[in-house]
């Protein structure tokens, strides 16, 4: 087992790998900017190491300084949290050339899940059912134009490389094709250098479900049942739950084996999560995420488990500490995030906390790394909290979600908040009745930008 990891991350994801790896009596060393001097997951760190100014390319995301941090510190690996560098397989295989563990999937699984096309094809090989769409890069408009009657409009162009919503157009007829193919390729050249696009039939009431899965890198894995995603806005995820609303068991454990058996048979290591639409009891995968993802506190409650601790034991080599027939679904469990941001048009909205105070009682966690006094930075992603409530069904998780942001004190600045008191007022949002779309119709019709 390691002495000590190296936490290439910030804010409440740094504090989560802190504790979990102080549980197992690991060291652990913090990074930060100099905008991050005063932050939390620095405080709790067993030691910490400034690593460049305050915009991300001169420290979270140099990776230069992160290795050096690992030399100067004696880290033998690195944790990469979400975000920043954790699914930049280039970062991956610098790290593994200079002796350090990286405590996830290897290099190549990340590239291989990072294209979407070669994603794609190879979840299709494994027998995991994909969307209809184009085989490969679509080169130009007149391939587009042709695979759009081919599938039929709607239809959805995404950048090759892309995520968090960029590079993603939809043409709903063909007089909208030529805008939405070029609008698609600039935006995946601006953010990710690569204007490579593919298209996908655009289904037109689907959940966002996905599937978290887990592999021991040495052909065994297993499946921690569903979370439903599907209360976005701008392909951003606001509120996740599990197990989803509306999928049945015979469902969950068929999608459940196919995922399991997909990542076992190329010997994946470490937390992934495998995403799908979901429309008319039938599942599409849309990407892997080849990290731990923002919402994995929602999977702990409901199965008990400590997907940070088992990260860094496999990553050690040693053995999960569960295995299928250990996993059992109990009680129902909610997430939301609550960013630093201005309603209603969701504007960041960095500044100085003057009171905090978090929500208590059973089966209410926050995550969060705010304090009295903090002062959140303006460089970075405007999530500053995770409220986590776990009730034993879903209409006991809801009301305690509610008592729990009624107790929620954050001061000094503005967050969102207050679109999930007015989101609990919502029939639908109790009867879990809501799809992919739902959230933006909402807005749209009670919080315009």
């Amino acid at each position: 087992m390691f002495d000590k990891i190296l936490i290439a991350n910030r804010g409440e994801i740094a504090l989560r790998v802190i504790r979990a790896a102080r549980e197992m009596g690991i060291k652990t060393v913090a990074v930060h900017s100099t905008a991050d001097s005063d932050a939390m997951h620095v405080r709790m760190a067993d030691e910490s190491v400034c690593i460049g100014p305050p915009p991300s390319p001169q420290s979270y995301l140099s990776v230069p300084a992160i290795i050096s941090a690992c030399e100067i510190t004696g880290a033998q690996a690195i944790h990469p949290g979400y975000g920043f560098l954790s699914e930049n397989a280039e970062f991956v295989q610098i790290v593994e050339d200079h002796g350090i563990t990286f405590i996830g999937p290897t290099a190549e699984h990340i590239r291989i899940m990072g294209d979407k096309i070669t994603a794609k094809e190879t979840m299709k090989a494994l027998g995991v059912p994909c969307v209809p769409g184009s085989d490969g890069g679509v080169p130009d408009l007149a391939t587009a134009r042709k695979i759009g009657e081919e599938f039929g409009y709607p239809v959805i162009i995404k950048a090759t490389a892309g995520g968090g919503g960029r590079g993603m157009k939809v043409a709903q007829n063909a007089n909208e094709m030529e805008s939405a193919f070029m609008t698609a390729r600039a935006e995946g050249k601006a953010a990710f250098g690569n204007d490579e696009v593919y298209i996908e039939k655009y289904l037109t009431t689907p959940r966002h479900i996905e599937i978290q899965v887990f592999g021991d890198g040495k052909g065994k894995a297993v499946h921690l049942g569903e979370r439903d995603c599907s209360l976005q806005r701008r392909h951003q995820k606001v509120f996740e739950e599990a197990p989803g609303p509306a999928i049945t068991p015979e469902e969950r454990a068929k999608i459940g084996k196919t995922c399991a058996d997909a990542v076992a048979k190329i010997n994946y290591i470490g937390a992934g999560t495998i995403e799908f639409l979901y429309e008319n009891g039938e599942f599409y995968f849309i990407e892997m995420n080849t990290r731990l993802q923002v919402e994995h506190p929602v999977t702990e409650g409901i199965f008990g488990v400590d997907l940070v601790r088992e990260q860094i034991l496999v990553a050690a080599g040693e053995d999960m500490s569960f295995g299928q027939d250990n996993l059992e679904i109990n009680g129902h469990a909610i997430e939301v995030r609550i960013n630093a941001e201005k309603l209603p048009n969701f504007s960041p909205c960095p500044g100085k906390i003057s009171a905090y105070h978090a929500p208590g009682g059973l089966g209410v966690r926050m995550d969060s790394a705010l304090y009295d006094g903090y002062a959140i930075p303006p460089y970075y992603d405007s999530l500053i909290a995770k409220l986590i409530v776990q009730g034993r069904d879903r209409a006991e998780a809801l009301a305690r979600l509610e008592r729990a942001l009624g107790e929620l004190i954050v001061d000094g600045i503005d967050t969102t908040v207050p679109l999930f008191h007015a989101l609990l007022q919502e029939p639908d949002i109790h009867s879990g009745n809501y799809n992919i779309h739902w959230l933006e119709r909402w807005l749209a019709e009670h919080m315009a930008d």
